[in-house]
């Protein structure tokens, strides 16, 4: 365990948040993972969802790692086939949530708590609301729904569950409108990723 903390505490390191836009492939999660076991490193937290754009995933990978290696994950990741574009954020970059959901004794809870303020106090709401149970769920940065877990243990946490990481950059344009522009884009001579292209004639005569 100690050694664990010495790794997140190295010099350098810090949350990352990598958004990979991708073609809904099989396998690709797979090899994408192999990318980061190679090199040892843990994933805190993984979200696969559909993106802003028509049969484009998006993946949310956070990793604690320093900028030059999570620069060499996004450009392994970014070879991949069906993998469109790669960015990496910090923290700071991006406005993130994750999702909580506790179950405690209805009966307990009732009973020795203000479930209202309970609730207030915490930004939390009930979703279901048993004989034998009540489920409260709340949404906010991982401190946040920690802070919960501490505040429901007296009552008889019974269960606790914490979604993977949801995230937006912050200071993006989206991909979603590059890729339109690219779309549009007329070929020509500027477009040219080929620059004996245009002279094919005079190259290929013999």
């Amino acid at each position: 365990m100690s050694n664990q903390n010495e790794i997140e505490k190295a010099p350098g390191k810090q949350e990352y948040n990598i958004t990979v836009y991708t073609e809904n492939q099989i396998g690709l999660l797979n090899r994408i993972a192999i990318i980061f076991t190679r090199r040892k490193i843990n994933i805190h937290s993984l979200n696969t969802s559909p993106s802003e754009i028509e049969s484009i995933h998006r993946f949310n990978i956070v990793v604690n790692e320093t900028e030059e290696i999570v620069k060499k994950l996004s450009r392994q990741i970014e070879k991949q086939v069906e993998v469109l574009k790669v960015y990496f954020n910090t923290n700071d970059e991006v406005i993130w949530q994750e999702l909580a959901l506790y179950k405690v004794p209805t009966d307990i809870i009732a009973e020795k708590a203000s479930v209202e303020r309970l609730l207030r106090e915490n930004g939390a709401r009930a979703v279901v609301i048993r004989k034998d149970y009540t489920v409260f769920e709340t949404t906010g940065h991982r401190e946040e729904t920690d802070a919960l877990i501490k505040i429901l243990q007296p009552f008889g946490l019974i269960e606790f569950v914490r979604s993977a990481r949801v995230a937006i950059i912050k200071h993006s344009e989206g991909f979603n409108r590059k890729l339109r522009e690219f779309e549009k884009a007329e070929p020509g001579e500027e477009t040219s990723e080929n620059e004996f292209l245009n002279n094919g004639q005079k190259i290929f005569t013999m």
